[in-house]
């Protein structure tokens, strides 16, 4: 007798001829002004989110107020300051489309009698209910226990942006770990270039604050660079690979059997960022197009 994997017995059990009854389910509430913004009522992910924004502070305030402010040379400091303060920008913006864009959720709710018979399925064709939020389940959508949604092609819910990874906003979570692993790098480069400056030069010179001020203040900016430089440069490599094979993280940590159609690396890029290739690739504020496709159904 052949054993099924770990993955397989889960895929069964969400197949389950229970979840494929067409049950009735209280219907979703009506949408008010009140929520038609997303944003996950998290603490743990709104501190972290918090924190996230005070550390690109801090990072401003160094590389402002300490390095550039003093520098003698208008056209170094003009130059880096401009570039660093417009990827810090990019920066906080894409982390603010990740965490307020619905990431994809299924509407919750919706899996009513009348809705089911509304799809006019096709012979072959099923539809499998989410016990958790009563929700039509799409094909490569999970469930959330921190959005408490069926979230479509999730790949993690990630704290740091209080919100899922899914659909809707892995541009903006890419863009957001892109845009933070630059602006670490930047001011790893002039945090090692200004203490170069200040071992040759007189220290109370180089800048507006006391010797042992500026080298704690430079010593902590070089930590959390670093620190963040290692982390958002391998998430940002573990996104593009992730989207190159057409895989989220859960289906690669449930091994979950492959049942869509492959695409090049290329059109899968296309998929997350928009059609066609353009400079709107690099932008929070370009909503991509992600095309049009019947996600409530699928054949077995």
């Amino acid at each position: 007798m052949k054993m099924k994997s770990p993955a397989h017995r889960t895929r069964d059990i969400e197949r389950h001829a229970g979840y494929l009854k067409r049950e009735h389910c209280t219907p979703p509430p009506p949408r008010t002004g009140s929520d038609t913004m997303w944003f996950i009522r998290d603490s743990c992910g709104i501190v972290c989110g918090i924190i996230t924004w005070l550390l690109v502070f801090y990072a401003e305030f160094v590389v402002v107020f300490v390095m550039l402010l003093p520098a003698k040379n208008v056209a170094y400091s003009l130059f880096n300051g401009v570039l660093f303060n417009g990827l810090a920008f990019l920066a906080l913006a894409s982390h603010a489309k990740a965490m307020c864009t619905d990431p994809g959720a299924v509407p919750k709710g919706n899996a009513t009698k009348e809705f089911i018979e509304s799809l006019q399925l096709k012979p072959g064709q099923v539809v499998y209910k989410c016990p958790k939020c009563c929700s039509i389940k799409p094909d490569r959508a999970h469930h959330c226990s921190v959005c408490k949604r069926c979230i479509k092609k999730m790949d993690h819910h990630c704290p740091w942006v209080n919100n899922c990874v899914g659909e809707n906003n892995q541009k903006y979570f890419v863009l957001f770990t892109m845009y933070i692993a630059l602006i670490s790098f930047h001011a790893l480069f002039m945090a090692a270039f200004h203490f170069v400056f200040c071992f040759e030069e007189d220290w109370a010179k180089c800048s507006n604050f006391s010797p042992p001020a500026t080298v704690i203040l430079l010593i902590l900016l070089c930590f959390e660079g670093l620190l963040f430089l290692i982390f958002t440069a391998v998430m940002f490599g573990t996104q593009v690979h992730s989207i190159c094979t057409d895989e989220t993280g859960i289906e690669q940590l449930k091994k979950e059997e492959r049942r869509w159609a492959k695409k090049s690396k290329w059109m899968n890029m296309k998929v997350v960022f928009g059609h066609p290739f353009s400079i709107a690739w690099l932008s929070p504020f370009a909503t991509p197009d992600h095309g049009k496709a019947d996600v409530y159904q699928y054949i077995v």
